[in-house]
Formats: C-alpha cells, structure tokens, sequence
C-alpha cells in the first residue's frame, strides 16, 4: 500500500464522524431499553432474547447490500452520504413510533407485533446510517492515520451512548412519569426516544454538510486502484470472500464471541439488576421500571469507561495486545456482576466492560482496512458487518435455552455467561496477523 497519503486535520477526521454521534444515540435507546419495552408490552422474560434476533437479522441483510451499491454510487450527494440520509429519515420516523407501541390501544398480540415491526425498521435504518460512516473512513483516511480515526469515532460513539443511555433517568429527574398504566411504556422513555431522533438529524445533516467526498477519479488515485466504471463488473459475495484477506476471518472470529457476549448484556441487565439490586422479577412492578433507568446509568458508565479506554488503546505498542487486554477486562467486569449487591458499586464492572468496548468499536475495523485496497471497501465492510450480526443471531436463538438451562433462569447468570465469551475472544485474538502500520507523528 502507498503510505504517502496526504494527511487530513483533526477537524476533517472529526467531522467524517460526527454525524455518529447522533446515530448512536439512536442505537443506545435500542440497545437499552428493546428488553424493557417488550417486558413492558407482556413479553415472558425467558423468551427476551428471540426479541433481539430482528435487529441483527436486519442488520446482516442490509449492510452488505449498502456496501455494493454504494461502492458504484456516484452522484452529487457522493457515494455512501445517499445511504446515510435515507437511513438517517427512516429511523427518526421510526424512534417516534416504537415506543408508543402500546399506547395505541392495541391488543397485547397485536401491540407485540406493531413493536417487532418498528423494531425491525429501526435497526434496519439505523444499520443503513451507521454503516457509511466506517466505509468514508476507509475511503477517505490513509492507513497511517486510521487508527486515530476510528478512535475519534470510537469516542463520538461512546458520547452518544451516554447521553442516550441517561435520557430516561434525566426525564424523571425533571419530572416525566416513569410508571405508566399496564402495557403502556412510561413517558420517560417515550421523550428519550423523541429528543433522540432530532439529535440524530441534526448531527447527520452536520456530517453532510461538512463532508465531501472523493469523486472517483480522486479516489482512484488516492487508493492506487483503476478508476471505478458503471460498466464493469463488480465480484459477487462468494468471489469477494474467496478473495478475503486474512485479517477478514481471524478478526471475525474474535467478533464472535465479542458480539455475543454484549448481546446478553443488552438482553439480560434489566432483569439482573432488578434480581439482583432490588429483588424483584415482577416485570409490571415500579422497582423493575426503577432497574430500567439504572440500566441506563450504568450503560452510560461503561460508555464513560470506553471514552476513557478509548484514549489508553494508542498507548500501545501492539493493536493485538490493545485488543486482549480490553477483552479480559471486559470479560472479569462481567463475572463481578454476579457478586455486586449495591446499585453504586455496579460502576466498576461496567467501567470494565468499557474497556471491551471500546477495543470493539475501533480496532477490528482498524485491523481490517489496513488490510483492504480501496476497491470494494464498502462491500468488504458490509460483509465483515457479518460478523456482527451472525454472533448476535446465534446469540439470541440459544438465549432462552442458555437461561433455563445453563443460568437456571437467572438473568445475572447470563452476564457470567458473556463474560466468558470474551475470554474465548481474548484467546481468539492471538491467531491474528497484524500488518505494521507507521504511526502518526503527532
């Protein structure tokens, strides 16, 4: 690979990413409070997990498609924004429907599948935004200066997930109703979901306007590769991943067990700590709603502790030893959830799985465009989204026989669980070949 590539201003690399700050935000009220709703809409807690099989499902169909079409897109907007915007508008839509799932005076069966529906949607739309971003980093930003920038999107990840994962508490702070009648979802969560949809727009449009991308013949010859044409053939899937480099594989493997684990985290921590912390597994009690907006909390912890692990990952020599040890830490603040009895002392394990976090959102894609030329970025990204979803969709359809059978129905037992898996991810990381990269000089 050419390495002499011009640079790009911090301002440059930050506004390539911005727009993930809003997107995330969206992501985060998923991810925090899917589990809650549909407990709240009479879902039967052992059966939480099959409920989180769309969003993966969704997101293993669509990103690879996004990454193809957009890698022979070229036309004013640019060639992966179009895909972003379209994205971005679905899901601000839709955050403004799921929540309202059982406000509509629907039968539960039917509040049921109105909310799986808008599930779908969203994290399809919200897969159709996300994704754009990692591929203009890959388009856009040369190898030497990738780690960082996957870094600064780290970061505007992790900022999102905070101020996502906290919105409900801080609306019932300020005074928003957090118990609602049976079968509606709580006010707090409703206005969490609306003010997150306008943040969303807001920083995507930002992202739009700051951001330029390369026309094709700039792009061409910033990557080294022949100019891209409408009339030549792209490879199939399976040609393209006959072709993949090493790096596609030894990391996916690691994505595996990673992805896995943090799908029971978001599947099981309401029901933990509402078992755990306030004692109580009746779904429809207000001591669980209150493990709802501690769930929040806590996420925004470990979000504090991936912006914080985000700044230490470049300290080390080694991306390989960055990742190993971000998984072990990550992987003992999930066991020591089982043996916390105090709302307040959850802080340190969460801040632990911060650290697990964060290796998560920035080094596979560091270690893998490292490996790819510029042609087919955005179909290799999408594909190696895969190994995002495919772990979370097994995940999800061994959860409910994992929790009856290996956790004895206990919710703070699946996190041990996941703890585990990110062991065997830290394991799994030693098998990978990691290209030497320069690092900036700063």
């Amino acid at each position: 690979m050419n390495l002499n590539k011009r640079d790009l201003p911090f301002s440059q690399l930050w506004n390539i990413s911005f727009g993930f700050f809003g997107v995330q935000i969206a992501y985060s009220l998923q991810s925090a409070n899917i589990s809650r709703i549909f407990a709240t809409l009479g879902a039967d807690p052992h059966n939480l997990s099959y409920f989180w099989i769309l969003p993966p499902l969704m997101g293993m169909l669509v990103q690879p498609i996004v990454g193809v079409m957009s890698d022979r897109t070229w036309n004013r907007l640019g060639r992966r924004v179009p895909y972003l915007l379209i994205g971005s508008i679905i899901s601000v839509i839709v955050m403004c429907l799921l929540p309202n799932a059982g406000s509509f005076k629907l039968a539960v069966s039917a509040a049921m599948v109105f909310g799986l529906i808008s599930l779908m949607l969203l994290d399809t739309s919200i897969n159709m935004a996300m994704q754009p971003f990692k591929m203009m980093v890959g388009d856009m930003v040369n190898e030497k200066q990738k780690g960082k920038a996957y870094s600064i999107q780290s970061f505007l990840c992790n900022a999102g997930s905070l101020v996502g994962y906290l919105f409900p508490i801080i609306f019932t702070y300020i005074g928003i109703s957090n118990i609602a009648e049976a079968g509606v979802v709580p006010d707090s969560v409703i206005y969490s979901f609306y003010v997150g949809a306008a943040i969303l727009i807001l920083c995507v449009l930002y992202t739009i306007f700051k951001v330029k991308e390369m026309p094709p013949k700039e792009y061409a010859e910033f990557h080294g590769i022949e100019e891209v044409s409408e009339t030549k053939k792209s490879p199939n899937v399976f040609q393209l991943l006959a072709k993949a480099p090493s790096a596609f594989w030894s990391v996916g493997l690691v994505q595996f067990f990673s992805w896995g684990a943090f799908m029971y985290m978001w599947t099981y921590t309401n029901g933990g700590i509402a078992e755990t912390i306030w004692n109580t597994t009746d779904v429809k009690s207000s001591a669980y709603q209150e493990a709802g907006n501690w769930v929040g909390v806590v996420f925004a912890v470990q979000a504090i502790g991936s912006v914080i692990w985000a700044m230490v990952i470049p300290q080390f020599k080694s991306y390989k030893m960055a990742y190993v040890v971000s998984l072990v830490l990550g992987g003992i603040g999930f066991v020591s959830t089982m043996f916390v009895h105090n709302q307040y002392l959850l802080f340190i394990p969460y801040l632990l799985i911060g650290c697990a976090w964060a290796a998560m959102l920035a080094l596979p894609f560091t270690l893998l465009t490292n490996a790819l030329k510029g042609d087919n970025m955005g179909a290799y990204l999408g594909l190696f989204n895969g190994t995002i979803c495919l772990p979370q969709i097994v995940a999800a359809i061994l959860g409910g026989i994992l929790f009856k059978y290996l956790a004895m129905g206990s919710s703070i037992a699946m996190l041990g669980i996941a703890g585990a898996l990110l062991f065997l991810g830290a394991v799994s990381v030693f098998i990978i070949r990691e290209n030497k990269i320069p690092q900036e000089n700063n």
